[in-house]
């Protein structure tokens, strides 16, 4: 059916509520149930990320599926070990405050996925990115939101976990040198459900107006 404007689809004000409590909903989890995901499902999530544009038509994302408990094993000590570097930054109640945060759930979710960029994909012949070549990344990290929303419309959580060092992630899933690890992802069904950010409950950072952030020239 057409829009209201005559072309595309018709986005009924139902459907654009339901937008908008998926926005408010797509939470970072790091509290996990263990069971594993309906067969396909993940597969499906996949597929719609992969729609996601990209400069010059690239789909310069490149996943992988962490299934070795090896790995898995050596990921999340990769994560304790940054944790702990992490906390030794902060004093006083900041530090006691981080120290009980819970920032991630690597031992907890089912799935694990590893994003990453490709440099210099032959997909695309290199339009758009001479100038702006950092919009490759930019891409991945649309690929990883449109995952994220993907996810969540089925139940699923998603939590990236930034406190890594991507040199050794990419050693340690054997992909080549020259990726660019976006981020490592933690997927499954949530433990519990908020609306409210983690972070915002424990009072490390409360959201800001959007005026804060809007500039005018």
């Amino acid at each position: 059916m057409a829009g209201q404007h005559g072309h595309g689809p018709d986005f009924s004000p139902v459907f654009r509520a339901a937008f908008a409590d998926l926005l408010h909903w797509r939470r970072d989890v790091r509290r996990f149930r263990k069971d594993s995901l309906p067969d396909g499902l993940l597969d499906e999530i996949l597929a719609l990320a992969d729609l996601a544009p990209s400069v010059g038509n690239s789909q310069p994302w490149r996943i992988v599926r962490v299934e070795s408990q090896a790995r898995r094993d050596a990921v999340t000590r990769l994560f304790e070990q940054e944790n702990t570097r992490a906390l030794a930054a902060y004093d006083g109640e900041k530090a006691e405050l981080y120290a009980r945060l819970k920032l991630a759930g690597l031992r907890e979710a089912p799935v694990h996925l590893a994003v990453f960029c490709d440099p210099d994909p032959e997909q695309g012949h290199g339009l758009g990115r001479a100038t702006m070549p950092q919009t490759l990344a930019f891409s991945a990290v649309g690929m990883v939101q449109c995952l994220w929303l993907a996810a969540r419309v089925h139940g699923v959580g998603l939590g990236w976990v930034s406190i890594i060092d991507p040199q050794a992630v990419r050693t340690t899933l054997d992909v080549p040198s020259g990726w660019e690890l976006i981020g490592y992802l933690c997927l499954g069904f949530p433990e519990e459900e908020h609306l409210v950010p983690e972070l915002e409950r424990e009072g490390w950072q409360a959201r800001t107006p959007l005026q804060t952030r809007i500039l005018t020239r």
